[in-house]
Formats: C-alpha cells, structure tokens, sequence
C-alpha cells in the first residue's frame, strides 16, 4: 500500500547525513512551528491521578470547540496514534478500505486488528468495504471531501455493520471541512489531534468523535487515566482560547503563503495545508540530498519519488537556509547534484 512515511526522525537525518551543517532544520513534520503558549499548570495536576471529572471538563472544552452538538460524542485519547490503534479492536473483522496514499498507521493498524486492508486509489473505490478509512484534509496532497459524499459513504458503511472512519488531524487550519458538527451520526468516527495545530505534539492528546456508543466502548477499552493531568490542564486551557486559535490561522497562512513562494524555484506546489506544502519535482532526490547536506530534513515518499513535503521554516535563520539552498537549485539545476 502506498504510505506517508512518518516524519520527525532526525537520528535517520544525521545518519544519511552526518557531515550536515547545524543545527538541523525539521521541516518533516506538519506540526504547528509555534506552539500555543503553556498556562501555568496547577502542581496537583503533576503529583495526583486525573480525576473523571476533569477528563469530562475537557472533553466538553472539546466539543465546544469543535462545534459538537453533545458532550458524549467526544472521547479524549492520550493522542490520536492511539486511538489509530484502539479502533480496529471496536469493529467485527471484516474489510477495511483505506484512501492512499496517505498516513501509514492507519492500514497497518486495521490490519494487526484482524482485517482485512486494501488501498483505495479513488474516493469511489471506498464503496463496497465494511469499514472505509480516508484522512480530511489529506496528508501530504491536501485534498478533501464534501459533507453529502462523506455522510453517504458513512450511511453506506453503517448499513454494512461498520464504519467511516475520518482522521481530522488537520482540519484545524481548515474548520470548513470538518464534519464534527454532524457527531453522533451513525457511521460517522472522526479523529480530531491536538498536537498538530497547537504545536504541543508531546503532550499527546487527541479526541475521538462519535456516536455514544462508540465513545463508550473506547473510553472502556482505554482505562481509566488515559489522559494525563497535565494534558488535561493545557488542553482545556488552548482549546477555550479561541482568539489565539483565529490569530494563528492567519498566521500559518502568511507563512504558507511565503513558503510557498520560496518553494516554487525549486518545482511545482501541488497541494498541502497551511501546516506543510507538498512539492513536486522530477529532480526531488537530488534536492532532499542537497537539503540534507545543508541541514534541513524534509519528507519524502519512498512510492512517489517526484515529492518533498515541507513544513513551515520557524524562524528567520531556517528561512534563510532554506531559501538558500533553493537559489542554489534553481540557479543550477542539476549540475549542483
């Protein structure tokens, strides 16, 4: 099947390149480069267990948020990979169809739980599976679905015995795209990540949207404290600050906007969010090689050759890096390979 590989690991960046200028750039990640600001955290929230109802406080934050029309519809998970992870375990065995290329847990998930996966190349080949899989927007193209074709698909999988599954991992930057406000439909599960938006990828944290059935079961399968109190504590805290949440949209999308400037020197931009762009080159080998040389680690798709995803330069010095070493590529070409 047709993956994304995982981004983020700088020890296979100085491996491949261990005579690379520092520090190391990583734009291999389509995490948010300035986090939201960490509250002071209550010492309590350190030294005692979570307690239920701080769990279900977030998860209301959550689904205010999110715009979910009940409490019960939202399930907070220590972050969305685990989630990835419990839901196959919820479903019968059966055939789960998975939308690629796209984020690679999701397949290999379904699979270790007992199913059967195969790869849907075209939105239309999701039909006919009792479970189907896609990512909204999707990692790394950027591309996404209308409301009447994902809540039919999830009728239809409903009808089946399963479920659409929806991984919103990115629907922060692009509100309009989610189906959140439909949670509690039948067939309908989504994943909502913290981390990404929010820049606080470690505290590992992520929602589930769904009916409260299915919430329920996951909440079960979990355990109790699930979510850490410290979690909990900076999650309620974000998640309500829905100033800084508008003012860093606009933000992310200036800085996409300059990326996406610098990035046209070195080829085509053919799609992504304002968390990453996604570059197209026949030459994109040789450019990973000449940014790895420089310092600077970004994504590339061992099944599509021709790509390099980029995520957002954090500050003027990775800019200026970065812009270096595509005015050497587009000066050269080639020949600086």
């Amino acid at each position: 099947m047709s993956a994304v590989e995982h981004g983020g690991n700088l020890g296979e960046a100085r491996r491949l390149f261990p005579q690379a200028s520092g520090p190391w750039i990583d734009l291999s990640t389509g995490i948010n480069p300035w986090p939201y600001p960490i509250p002071a955290i209550p010492a309590e929230s350190w030294a005692a267990l979570p307690s239920p109802d701080e769990a279900r406080e977030l998860e209301a934050v959550a689904a205010q948020c999110y715009g979910v029309p009940f409490d019960a519809c939202v399930v907070a998970t220590p972050g969305t990979q685990a989630a990835i992870q419990w839901l196959p375990h919820l479903f019968a065995a059966g055939t789960v169809s998975v939308l690629g290329p796209t984020y690679a847990e999701h397949a290999r998930s379904w699979a270790l739980g007992g199913h059967h996966v195969r790869e849907a190349r075209r939105f239309e080949d999701l039909a006919g599976s009792e479970i189907a899989v896609l990512v909204n927007p999707n990692n790394p193209d950027g591309n996404f679905f209308g409301r009447e074709e994902l809540l039919a698909l999830a009728a239809e999988k409903y009808a089946r015995g399963g479920a659409l599954i929806i991984d919103e991992a990115f629907a922060d930057v692009m509100p309009q795209v989610s189906l959140a406000a439909m949670a509690g439909t039948q067939g309908l599960v989504m994943l909502r990540s913290f981390g990404k938006f929010f820049g606080l990828a470690g505290i590992r944290l992520g929602f589930v949207l769904a009916e409260p059935s299915l919430t329920g079961k996951l909440r079960q399968a979990m355990g109790p404290w699930a979510v850490s109190g410290e979690a909990i504590a900076i999650g309620r805290a974000a998640l309500a600050d829905i100033l800084w949440q508008n003012g860093t949209r606009t933000s992310l999308r200036t800085a996409r906007q300059t990326l996406d400037e610098d990035l046209a020197k070195a080829g085509a931009v053919i799609g992504g969010t304002d968390l990453y762009r996604l570059l197209q080159t026949a030459h994109a080998p040789a450019l990973f090689r000449q940014l790895g040389q420089a310092g600077i680690w970004v994504r590339r798709f061992s099944a599509n050759p021709r790509w390099l995803r980029f995520g957002l330069p954090p500050h003027a010095e990775a800019e200026a890096r970065l812009r270096a070493v595509l005015a050497r590529y587009h000066k050269n070409g080639t020949r600086a390979m």
